[in-house]
């Protein structure tokens, strides 16, 4: 019997590799060609990512398992399998790194029983797919905002470029971002730029949608495996 956290032979990437592959066939005269070329150019970077993403699942799946949770009940449990289905769906159109461990560590959370419901669930998923990492990074600041040394009082502003350097003079970037993350319920403060004292700048911004979204992605601990 195959070992449960083993990388399966076929994914939902593999349905989009053939599908891709029969529509590139379908094109007059040079369908063929452009299906091998397809083939050639997609078809191993693709399976690379699979093989990766599914392996890095698989290792943290032992790990919960060494801690109690029983990887055959899990096969059965359809809120899990929904779970890695979505992940490894987004996980194949993505490199970016935080991106990939967020939806790990969503699948790690469905498995241990710390998963909201469905509807969560799927704007969840959403916002991992739709976000940049900046956008998580700068939500996981806001969440325990640190002004550092010296700021008796300022804007959220400082303390956005305090804690993410790079973004120093960038307040284009920052502010569309904060702008989507307000839109979505997931801070609950409009603006980044309002005077206030450094007890207002330590102040936690996230909403309780967005504590929720940041559990979700975030590893879970020890103590949470059944």
């Amino acid at each position: 019997m195959a070992n449960p956290t083993d990388p399966p032979n076929r994914s939902a990437g593999d349905v989009v590799h053939a599908t891709a592959k029969a529509g590139l066939s379908a094109i007059p005269i040079l369908g063929g060609t452009a299906a091998e070329l397809f083939q050639l150019v997609i078809q191993p970077p693709l399976e690379r990512r699979r093989t990766k993403w599914m392996a890095a699942v698989g290792e943290k799946l032992r790990k919960l398992e060494e801690q109690g949770v029983n990887l055959e009940e899990l096969t059965k449990n359809e809120e899990f399998v929904s779970a890695v289905m979505q992940a490894s769906s987004i996980a194949l159109r993505t490199h970016q790194q935080e991106k990939l461990d967020a939806l790990r560590n969503a699948v790690l959370n469905t498995a241990v029983g710390q998963a909201p419901d469905d509807a969560l669930q799927h704007m969840f998923f959403h916002w991992v797919d739709s976000f940049s990492p900046l956008h998580l990074r700068i939500l996981k600041v806001f969440q325990a905002p640190n002004p550092g040394p010296g700021h008796s009082m300022g804007s959220l502003r400082s303390v956005l470029e305090a804690s993410i350097p790079e973004l120093r003079n960038q307040r284009h970037i920052y502010d569309q971002i904060w702008s989507e993350l307000h839109a979505s319920g997931l801070v609950n403060t409009d603006s980044l730029h309002a005077m206030m004292t450094d007890m207002g700048l330590t102040e936690r911004r996230t909403s309780q949608l967005g504590d929720a979204f940041l559990r979700f992605i975030s590893e879970p601990t020890s103590n949470n495996a059944r």
